[in-house]
């Protein structure tokens, strides 16, 4: 069985996809190496997740079902250490993390860790609204903040966010069986530091850095870049019109990887996201409670609680439901050059399998002749005893049974 299991749980939004990227990519040889990262697909982990929890995704649940207990499997053959990681499992109930922790093996022996990464609320709540603007949502940013501050959390966003967002109650809920020796926060370093102190906190947590010769590759091949204010409300605006009449397997590709991602977020100068002044110290105050929570509960911290503080208000604030309409106009027309580059691009991929199938056609229409010939050949020979068994004998010698060969 693995000797240990280090159980990424989350949170959203803290690096995890260049995490997940870099593992992924580097699996062979961190196997070498006696890291086992169990994916024979980047999304196999996000498909063990939805099974554990059996969270209905879009219609990839039926096509999770049983995801988890075919990774916990490949981990507990394992011997030496195993990385799980995916970020929506920091909702999963206790009930479900009490079903992952013993499908590990952890009532067996196996030493469990669970690693929760986690970032100031003062970014998280702008980059939750843009995630769910960019999984087709329609929400103001006004109504999203309101939804959030609802002590009651009645809403679907509202539950979601806190579900993967509440940090001590997360933790409470993964570490109820672990000593606190085996429970890891890893913040995220405020905006303006090196770039790869995210990297180098999640390194040493996962023992990556202790690995020797082993050189991995940290070249982002998957990312999940942010947008601007403007960017955002364009999103937005695309998602009311196209929600009704674009399908969901159309809209991933179309709009959140080739607008979203491609294209609007390569325009960095524009305004960033970010709370406004009345809601800020809302979120201050409660990053506060949670890091004198955390430095109670004595969790093994990699980096500094202090960075869940947040950065001061912004002393000009861009609203993202009243953005300037010139800004908008801009990000447009980036997007629609976007979408006239790739229909260009897939007309000459038309031009070209239709050349294809062409040329094709026409090798296929001198063969017949040759085609008929033969079979009117076989046809005579055929006719007689000795034709039949020459052409018996020719089958076997061919290996084929066919009765066309």
């Amino acid at each position: 069985m693995s000797q240990r299991v280090l159980l990424h749980v989350g949170t959203p939004k803290t690096g995890t996809s260049h995490l997940q990227d870099v593992l992924f990519r580097n699996r062979e040889r961190l196997l070498e190496a006696g890291v086992l990262y169990p994916a024979d697909r980047f999304d196999a982990h996000f498909l063990a997740a939805l099974d554990l929890m059996r969270l209905p995704w879009g219609g990839l649940e039926t096509e999770a079902i049983g995801a988890w207990d075919e990774l916990a499997a490949k981990v507990r053959a394992h011997e030496g250490t195993a990385i799980i990681s995916h970020e929506i499992l920091a909702t999963a109930s206790r009930s479900q993390v009490g079903r992952a922790l013993a499908s590990l093996g952890h009532d067996d022996g196996t030493e469990v860790h669970v690693v929760v990464s986690v970032r100031d609320l003062v970014r998280q709540i702008p980059a939750e609204w843009q995630e769910n603007v960019k999984h087709r949502s329609t929400i103001t940013f006004e109504r999203f903040l309101a939804e959030l501050r609802d002590p009651e959390h009645a809403t679907r966003i509202a539950t979601w966010f806190w579900g993967v967002q509440e940090i001590p109650e997360i933790l409470d809920r993964w570490g109820y069986a672990l000593p606190p020796e085996r429970v890891h926060v890893v913040t995220v370093p405020p905006p303006g530091g090196p770039r790869d102190l995210l990297w180098q906190r999640f390194s040493h947590t996962f023992g990556l850095d202790e690995l020797g010769e082993v050189e991995l590759d940290l070249e982002a091949e998957r990312a999940n870049p942010s947008l601007g204010v403007p960017e955002t409300a364009l999103l937005r605006r695309i998602n009311k019109a196209v929600n009704p009449v674009l399908d969901p397997p159309d809209y991933r590709p179309l709009v959140r990887e080739l607008l979203a991602h491609q294209t609007l977020s390569a325009r960095t100068r524009s305004a960033r996201l970010g709370l406004p002044a009345d809601v800020h110290p809302w979120a201050e105050e409660l990053g506060h409670a949670w890091i004198a929570e955390l430095r109670r509960r004595g969790y093994d911290v990699v980096g500094d609680l202090d960075d869940l503080t947040g950065a001061p208000a912004a002393p000009h604030w861009a609203d993202p439901d009243s953005p300037r309409e010139s800004q908008v106009a801009a990000a447009a027309v980036d997007a629609v050059r976007a979408l006239l580059l790739d229909n260009a691009r897939l007309r000459h991929e038309e031009e070209r399998l239709h050349g294809e199938v062409v040329h094709l056609r026409r090798e296929l229409d001198a063969a017949r002749p040759v085609q008929r010939a033969k079979e009117r050949a076989l046809r005579v020979v055929r006719r007689s005893a000795p034709g039949r068994a020459l052409h018996r004998a020719y089958r076997l010698a061919r290996g084929r049974s066919s009765r066309s060969a």
